[in-house]
């Protein structure tokens, strides 16, 4: 099971991703596009183009989890725009874009949290 707490490191894909990818295709895209390494314990959220759809990527101790939301009707709200590939959430923030509503206002993203990340000894272990 993946908990979901406070101290969870959760990093926001900010431009859409192709949902016809599986477990290794979202793997890849996190080294290779988001320049970030998959089994680092982060959990890695993904939106599809027509934000219907969420799909979240981590890895815990013995492989992967790639869990998927679809919304049945409407979009998901409060995506984070930004110039930078990742944003880095809180897990209340997540748990509010995946319920489909708007992050609230109190709650901002934490981009230093993406300190150590991208770092030489995150990427050996890919």
């Amino acid at each position: 099971m993946v908990p979901l707490t406070s101290q969870s490191r959760i990093l926001v894909a900010t431009q859409p991703a192709d949902f016809r990818k599986g477990i290794d295709g979202f793997v890849a895209q996190c080294r290779d596009v988001l320049q970030s390494n998959p089994r680092s314990g982060a959990l890695f959220v993904f939106i599809n183009r027509r934000r219907t759809m969420v799909r979240i990527l981590v890895y815990e101790g013995h492989g992967y989890w790639l869990m998927t939301k679809r919304l049945s009707k409407g979009t998901f709200q409060g995506w984070p725009t930004t110039d930078e590939p990742l944003s880095a959430v809180l897990a209340t923030q997540l748990r509010q874009l995946v319920q489909g509503q708007e992050p609230t206002a109190a709650s901002r993203p934490l981009h230093s949290s993406l300190a150590g990340v991208n770092s030489p000894a995150n990427q050996s272990k890919a």
